[in-house]
């Protein structure tokens, strides 16, 4: 990187942020207080609301939003006149899922092949010490351009809404001119991008009854309605042959303009075993960006070990379908509902529970922010221009802010490239990454507060 004062004071902080990462990974803060302790979580806030303090934060508060959880929110007055920059992120993480696949444990930073180790390192808790390392920055080379607010969400993974439920009731907050959310990633390590869309999603469970108790396989399987066939053909029914969701009614051919995913590269980054094919029809960014998928999250039915020869009475899932830029969420579940309920054999009794949901987004990328940080990444990734794709995952809270604040404009970048391996085993974080990120943030604010002044 070629260095300029603010380049040069980042790279002067990297030991320092490696200290604060490994501090923020050790906390266990998954917001599933079945699985893990609620202290967890509460120790996480504490250690991010005391480190804005010491950056000179005010008004920083613990928020107690309506899902149990706390979101951490602090504001840095600017010059008068200046614009305000709301900076997102989040420090509650994924569960560590197989904790014996971990090379290293899961909740300890642990440095490896010039990779940084460890649940959140990426996603998102890497985000945060993006946000302080950009503010460190520009403090030590004349001062933060720009009034920020900081808001760190402590559920985004669990999908609870409680943030966004907080901000609705509390409309002021969160108020910016411009939001940078700190939850996305590069589309390849080194490639400098801004993801402008995401898809929505929503979580349905449903449950299937066929009888008043299971019965003896020999005796009664070949006429009694099995429960769990009578599932596994409803959730058949929504993929196609090659694999495309088909959801009646739910338009599934939209096109992906921008960027392109070289299959081989997809390949690659998805782990796909030689010899299996992909699913679906269109480019890979057709098919991640900009069109609908189901996918089953889980399936209630008993396990290999210890199952009986039975018919079953019951049978019951999770499946999520992620919804394109483009379609209501809302729309979306009724139309799946009505699909489920179409598609159950046999009369079986369906029961639906839709159990979470948030609608896509789309960003404008005319809009000056995004000059500034073309600009600003410019600088920060020498010799590569910003790109700008969308992402398949789903950040609920972008909409709400969007609803709230119509006028403000969003950008989403981050730490979650590819070989970041989120909600995986083994996740990291590049410290290149993190470093040359945090150039550009830091960049970003400077020419964004200049846009301003013009």
């Amino acid at each position: 990187m070629s260095q300029n004062p603010i380049a040069e004071t980042i790279a002067s902080l990297m030991p320092r942020a490696k200290t604060e990462l490994t501090e923020l990974v050790a906390f266990q803060s998954v917001a599933d207080w079945a699985q893990f302790p609620r202290s967890e979580s509460e120790a996480a806030a504490n250690w991010v609301a005391q480190a804005l303090r010491v950056e000179g934060f005010q008004d920083v508060a613990l928020l107690d939003t309506p899902d149990g959880t706390q979101s951490v929110y602090g504001y840095l007055p600017g010059p008068e006149g200046a614009p305000t920059v709301l900076l997102y992120a989040h420090y509650d993480v994924q569960p560590p899922l197989d904790e014996a696949a971990w090379i290293s444990p899961a909740f300890e930073l642990t440095e490896r092949d010039g990779r940084w180790y460890g649940r959140g390192a990426a996603d998102c808790k890497g985000g945060f010490i993006m946000h302080l390392l950009a503010l460190r920055a520009l403090k030590a080379n004349g001062g933060v351009p720009v009034g920020v607010k900081v808001i760190v969400e402590g559920s985004e993974e669990q999908g609870t809404g409680g943030l966004q439920q907080y901000a609705e009731a509390n409309p002021e907050l969160l108020a910016a001119d411009t939001i940078v959310i700190g939850d996305a990633g590069n589309f390849r390590t080194g490639l400098p991008t801004v993801t402008a869309t995401l898809r929505g999603m929503t979580l349905l469970k449903v449950k299937i009854d066929t009888l008043g108790g299971n019965l003896h396989s020999g005796m009664f399987g070949g006429v009694a309605p099995d429960a769990l066939a009578a599932l596994i053909q409803t959730l058949a029914s929504l993929r196609a042959a090659d694999g495309s969701t088909t959801v009646d009614g739910l338009a599934s051919d939209a096109v992906w303009e921008g960027l392109q995913y070289p299959e081989a590269d997809f390949r690659s980054d998805a782990k796909v075993l030689d010899g299996v094919e992909l699913i679906g029809e269109g480019t890979i960014a057709d098919r991640l960006w900009a069109r609908p998928a189901v996918t089953v999250l889980g399936i209630d039915c008993p396990p290999v070990i210890g199952a009986t020869p039975s018919v079953h009475a019951s049978a019951g899932a999770l499946i999520s379908l992620r919804v394109p830029p483009g379609v209501d969420t809302t729309r979306a579940i009724k139309l799946l509902e009505a699909h489920l309920v179409a598609h159950t054999p046999w009369s079986a009794r369906l029961e639906i529970e839709v159990v979470g949901q948030g609608q896509p987004f789309q960003a404008d990328t005319s809009s000056p922010a995004y000059a500034s940080m073309a600009a600003a990444m410019r600088v920060a990734y020498p010799g590569q221009e910003m790109q700008i794709s969308g992402m398949g995952g789903s950040i609920p809270l972008c909409n709400t802010l969007t609803s709230l604040y119509p006028r403000a404009e969003m950008l989403l970048i981050g730490l979650s490239e590819p070989e970041a391996q989120i909600h995986a085993v083994n996740e990291s974080v590049s410290p290149e990454e993190l470093e040359r990120l945090s150039v550009a943030e830091a960049l970003f604010l400077v020419n964004y507060a200049e846009s301003k002044r013009g």
